[in-house]
């Protein structure tokens, strides 16, 4: 008899430990984060999304060797002496590489910010924006560009001729320089 006392107290011990409990969470202050609205601040130095600014872009490719998984593909064209529209950088010195093709693949991307340290005009930084979760895959594919097509394909368009124009001086400097071959004397 003393047992079935002992346990109906034991029973109700436990219920009103776990009360205790249930009571003291209800008033205390509440941590849990209303994720749509409320969001907890990321650290300055969190690696999210990765940002190009395409203005400052010199076209050197040290992020496209840099990048240890290959998700950098970076196309430029060199800027002719010619071009009817030239352009400064930010600190006023003249463009050299025109970029014609920027594209970060996302879904490759492993965030190492090696690409950040081996940019030497800081063109590319990460930002805070971590939401990028896509049911397409094509939608991680990011196109950062300063040129139209159009443009771009004008400035492949004058590179080749400038370089065609290159080629023929020089062949024609070569033929300049080269010393007529002796004739041979015609037989009497």
């Amino acid at each position: 008899m003393l047992t079935y006392f002992k346990n109906i107290w034991i029973g109700f011990y436990s219920a009103l430990v776990g009360m205790k409990i249930t009571w003291k969470h209800i008033f205390a202050k509440k941590v849990t984060i209303q994720y749509p609205d409320e969001r907890f601040p990321l650290p300055s130095n969190a690696r999210n999304r990765l940002q190009l600014m395409p203005a400052r872009c010199t076209g050197c490719t040290l992020c496209v060797a840099a990048c240890p998984v290959n998700c950098i593909t970076l196309e430029t064209v060199r800027v002719v002496p010619d071009d009817p529209h030239q352009e400064l950088y930010e600190n006023g010195t003249p463009r050299k590489m025109w970029v014609t093709r920027y594209e970060m693949d996302f879904a490759k991307c492993c965030f190492c910010g090696l690409c950040v340290a081996a940019c030497p005009s800081d063109a590319i930084h990460h930002t805070t924006d971590f939401e990028y979760s896509s049911l397409d895959r094509s939608h991680l594919y990011y196109k950062f560009q300063t040129l139209t097509p159009e443009q771009a394909e004008e400035k492949k368009r004058l590179f080749a001729e400038f370089k065609a124009r290159e080629a023929r001086e020089k062949e024609a400097k070569a033929q300049a320089a080269k010393p007529d071959a002796p004739r041979p004397e015609a037989e009497v």
